[in-house]
């Protein structure tokens, strides 16, 4: 409060010092002042901002259509590329390398006609099943045949499944 009233004072010492004509040129040119300060600090960057979003409209518009086509795009063809299940050799290595993932480090997996035979040792059956239902519902594969040996430890077997994509199942009938 103190600084304010010391500059209130210094002000009105200033201004009671100056002539009619200075206050009218002070008052004039203060005035002046503002109105360049306002529009160049203002004014002119919104001028300017519009001006170059008026440019660039019409490049974000052609973009936003050709993105909007791409998306469509993308959906329809999502039916096709859920339903298209690999087979061969992109079969066997895609399960391979869902039963690595799995935890199934040492399975054997060859490729058996249009089937994919796996073989493992010492697997958990429980894991096994869950992983076998995810590499159905993933890989659309069926298993065609399937064999498991229990060993001692409960829950451990030796297991040997031929799995084949679920499209040739149907060819096949």
């Amino acid at each position: 409060m103190k600084s304010m009233t010391v500059l209130t004072d210094v002000w009105g010492g200033f201004w009671a010092a100056r002539t009619a004509r200075e206050k009218t040129l002070l008052t004039w040119g203060g005035l002046a002042i503002g109105v360049v300060l306002a529009y160049s600090v203002l004014w002119s960057p919104a001028q300017e901002g519009r001006a170059q979003l008026r440019e660039s409209l019409p490049a974000m518009q052609r973009e936003l259509a050709q993105m909007t086509a791409e998306a469509d795009e993308a959906r329809s063809l999502a039916p096709a590329a859920q339903s298209a299940a690999p087979t061969g050799n992109a079969l066997k290595e895609a399960l391979a390398a869902s039963l690595a993932q799995g935890g199934f480090a040492g399975a054997q997996v060859q490729i058996a006609g249009d089937a994919v035979r796996v073989e493992m040792k010492n697997a958990s059956f429980p894991t096994w099943t869950m992983w076998l239902d995810d590499a159905r519902k993933q890989f659309k594969v069926k298993v065609i045949e399937a064999h498991a040996s229990a060993l001692k430890v409960d829950g451990q077997v030796d297991v040997t499944a031929t799995l084949q994509p679920a499209v040739a199942v149907r060819a096949a009938h």
